[in-house]
């Protein structure tokens, strides 16, 4: 009687490690796919997350596929779509995904300089104070960058624009700026910082600055993805060696970012935004 009932024990013990090997098998080797912004610098931005690519590849037993997009307003279309299992997201797009679509910070990105936003003007523009914007042409960043569109759309709030240009990038609005066909152009402090110096150095100056610094981006991952199989992805990307964390820039030991004060500001700006594309464009709820 004992040799039966240890018998069934061994084969019940036998039965339950298939069963967890199974499960782990499929939990792994479901493909992944990885989005990032790369404002068009596509192969750049590949090469430098190969060594991630295929670390996470060889730990989870995957396919793992890097699919960079353009700019913002393209990751926001594979993010409606739940396109991505796991996303290199900038500060607002990820308070739109976790707001909005369910995602959820792994790991906060590294922030190498605090950034804000800020809306720029040519030296010689009459234009002194925001509210002088009124009835007035500005570029934009795509919806889904936090300092090229939510922050200057809710500072923005209450008056009525006669038109708005979306730039693909920042330096493409400076450049409607430079060119005349447009008062004002909306993008970060660090933006401008970089790329005041192909334009004249003298042409621009600063009109407004948002008080508020913007917070990092965030390493997210997918509703879609199952909680244990983004706890193995977690604990793997946590043991990654040093040279490819400082590559993929993201910081394994902190807390994910505090994103409610932009997740407002994303909120608010959905309801002033709705007629966007109209001329004139009537900033309010």
């Amino acid at each position: 009687m004992k040799t039966k009932l240890s018998r069934r024990i061994f084969l019940s013990q036998m039965l339950l490690a298939a069963s967890a090997c199974a499960a782990e098998k499929t939990i792994v080797n479901q493909r992944l796919v990885i989005g990032v912004i790369s404002y068009g610098k596509g192969k750049q931005t590949i090469e430098r997350l190969t060594g991630f690519q295929e670390y996470l590849s060889e730990k989870m037993k995957t396919i793992i596929e890097l699919e960079p997009a353009f700019n913002e307003r393209m990751a926001v279309e594979r993010i409606k779509r739940k396109s991505w299992n796991l996303f290199f997201s900038t500060p607002g797009l990820a308070a739109m995904s976790i707001a909005n679509y369910q995602y959820w910070s792994m790991f906060p990105l590294r922030l190498d300089n605090p950034s804000r936003s800020i809306i720029v003007v040519n030296q010689n523009s009459p234009l002194q104070k925001i509210q002088d914007l009124r009835n007035k042409r500005i570029a934009l960043g795509q919806q889904g960058s936090a300092t090229g569109y939510y922050f200057p759309l809710y500072n923005l709030y209450g008056l009525t624009l006669a038109s708005v240009r979306f730039s693909s990038t920042p330096k493409i609005s400076l450049e409607s700026l430079s060119s005349g066909e447009v008062d004002a152009a909306a993008l970060s402090s660090q933006e401008f910082n970089l790329h005041k110096s192909e334009f004249d150095s003298s042409q621009f100056r600063i009109l407004f600055t948002d008080t508020h610094t913007v917070p990092s981006g965030s390493l997210l991952c997918s509703p879609d993805v199952e909680r244990k199989r983004a706890d193995l992805i977690r604990n793997h990307l946590k043991q990654a060696p040093a040279s490819l964390i400082q590559q993929a820039r993201y910081i394994p030991n902190e807390s994910p970012p505090k994103y409610k004060y932009m997740i407002s500001v994303v909120k608010r700006v959905n309801t002033i935004a709705k007629n966007i594309d109209s001329k004139p464009v009537r900033l309010f709820n």
